[in-house]
C-alpha cells in the first residue's frame, strides 16, 4: 500500500500544517492536520478492507492476422465484504502497458470489461501480467497485486489476395532434370496414425523402422508443387518494413496454394524454418510468424534448392540481395519467380530470363498483383 500522487500532497499538507501549528501555536491549523491525518488513515482502511479480487483473463484468438481484431476480458469478483472496489487495471501486452477502466462494485458485485490487443507487430505476443490497482474512498491510497496469470497470442503475417499456383509440371525423382509423366499419387509426408484413417494408407516400411504406425501423405502428382524460399538474410533488405512485405508475400502464396490443396514447401534461406506435405493454413503460417531476420547463414541452410522443389519456385528477397545465384535457381524450375521487395525507384516492369521472371515492387500487394498479372496464367516454357 501506498499513497496516490493525491495522497502525498494530502500528506504534505498535513505536516506543513501541524508544523505550523504548533510553531504558532495555532489550534486551528493543528485540527485541520489532525482532520486530514484521519482522513488518510480512513483511507487505507478502505483499501484493506476492500481485499483482493479475484480475476479472469479470457483472450480471443489465441491466433490472429497482423492487424487482425484481438480482445482481452477481464472478469473481476469483488471478494470483500466490507467497502466498495474502487480499482483500475493494468495489462503488460508486449512489454507496453494497457490501462483498463473497472469502477466501483459493491460487495460480491462481478464486471466484465473488455480491451483491444494491439496486433501491429508480427510474432509473439506475451500479455500479462496484470496488476490491479485498488483505490481508497478519497483517493488518497492504493494498493498494487498481480492477478490473473498470463497468456500468449501469436500474431501470423497477414495474407493478401492472390490467385493460386501457376501450372507446373512435377519432375521425376530425386535426381532428375526432365520432367515426366507420373502417375499414381505422389507422397508428400507421413504422419502418426489417428483413428479413422485408411489403414490402405499405411506406410509400413517407415511403421516397421519408428515402431508407430504411419499413414501416407498423398497428393496427386498432376498438381503443381510450389516451393517458397523466404531470404531472412538482413543484408537482403532495406529496413525491417521491407522484410515484412516479404513475408506477408510468402505467406500469401502459401495460404493460396494450401487453399487448393497443392503441396507446399517452405524453407527461409538461412535454414531456420522448413515445412512441407499437404499443408492446411494456421500449419504453414504459424512458423512465420517467428520468422525474423539474421547476419549469416545458419548451419542447416543446406543447398539453395533440391530437385523436389523445381516444379512452381518462389524466391522472395529484398532490393539489396545479390541476384545471380537466385536467379540461377529460378531459371532451373519449371516455373521460378524472384519476388524483390524494394524502393520505389526500384518499381520496373518485369524482367525474364529463361525460365525465371523477375518481379520488383515496393510493397507485398502490388508484387502479388505482379505475381497475377505476369505468373498465374503463364503458360509452362518446355
Amino acid at each position: 500500500m501506498r499513497p496516490t500522487p493525491r495522497g502525498w500532497w494530502v500528506l504534505a499538507i498535513t505536516i506543513s500544517a501541524l508544523a505550523l501549528g504548533l510553531w504558532w501555536r495555532y489550534p486551528g491549523m493543528v485540527t485541520v492536520a489532525a482532520a486530514l491525518g484521519v482522513l488518510t488513515l480512513l483511507d487505507a482502511g478502505s483499501v484493506a478492507l476492500s481485499g483482493r479480487p479475484r480475476v479472469r483473463r479470457i483472450v480471443t484468438p489465441t491466433e490472429v492476422p497482423r492487424y487482425g481484431q484481438c480482445s482481452g476480458q477481464l472478469v473481476i469478483e469483488h471478494s470483500g465484504r466490507w467497502s466498495r472496489l474502487r480499482a483500475e487495471a493494468h495489462e503488460l501486452v508486449a512489454g507496453s502497458a494497457v490501462t483498463v477502466e473497472i469502477g466501483d462494485l459493491r460487495p460480491a458485485d462481478t464486471s466484465r470489461v473488455s480491451y483491444a490487443v494491439p496486433t501491429a507487430r508480427r510474432g509473439r505476443l506475451d500479455i500479462g501480467p496484470l496488476w490491479i490497482d485498488r483505490y481508497g474512498f478519497a483517493g488518497l491510497t492504493v494498493a498494487s497485486s498481480p492477478e490473473g496469470g498470463e497468456a500468449i497470442v501469436r500474431v501470423l503475417p497477414r495474407v493478401l489476395p492472390v490467385r493460386a499456383v501457376p501450372p507446373g509440371a512435377r519432375r521425376g525423382h530425386v535426381g532428375a532434370e526432365e520432367r515426366v509423366a507420373r502417375g499414381g499419387t505422389d507422397i508428400v509426408g507421413l504422419h502418426e496414425y489417428v483413428p479413422g484413417d485408411d489403414l490402405r494408407r499405411v506406410h509400413w516400411a517407415t511403421s516397421a523402422r519408428t515402431g508407430t504406425l504411419m499413414v501416407r501423405e498423398d497428393a496427386d502428382p498432376a498438381r503443381a508443387h510450389l516451393a517458397v524460399l523466404l531470404d531472412d538474410r538482413s543484408g537482403s533488405y532495406v529496413g525491417p518494413d521491407d522484410f515484412e512485405h516479404a513475408v506477408e508475400v510468402a505467406a500469401s502464396l502459401v495460404g493460396a496454394a494450401c487453399d487448393e490443396g497443392h503441396p507446399v514447401r517452405l524453407r527461409t534461406l538461412a535454414g531456420g524454418l522448413d515445412v512441407s506435405g499437404l499443408l492446411t493454413g494456421p500449419d504453414a503460417l504459424a512458423p512465420l510468424a517467428d520468422a525474423s531476420l539474421v547476419d549469416s547463414m545458419g548451419a542447416g541452410a543446406g543447398p539453395l534448392m533440391t530437385p523436389d522443389d523445381l516444379d512452381v519456385l518462389a524466391l522472395v528477397t529484398g532490393a539489396t540481395a545479390q541476384l545471380p545465384p537466385l536467379m540461377l535457381a529460378a531459371r532451373r524450375a519449371t516455373v521460378g519467380v524472384v519476388l524483390v521487395v524494394g524502393d520505389v525507384a526500384a518499381v520496373q516492369a518485369p524482367t525474364v530470363s529463361g525460365r525465371a521472371v523477375v518481379l520488383r515492387h515496393p510493397r507485398a500487394d502490388e508484387l502479388l498483383a505482379a505475381w497475377d498479372s505476369t505468373v498465374s496464367s503463364r503458360p509452362v516454357i518446355s
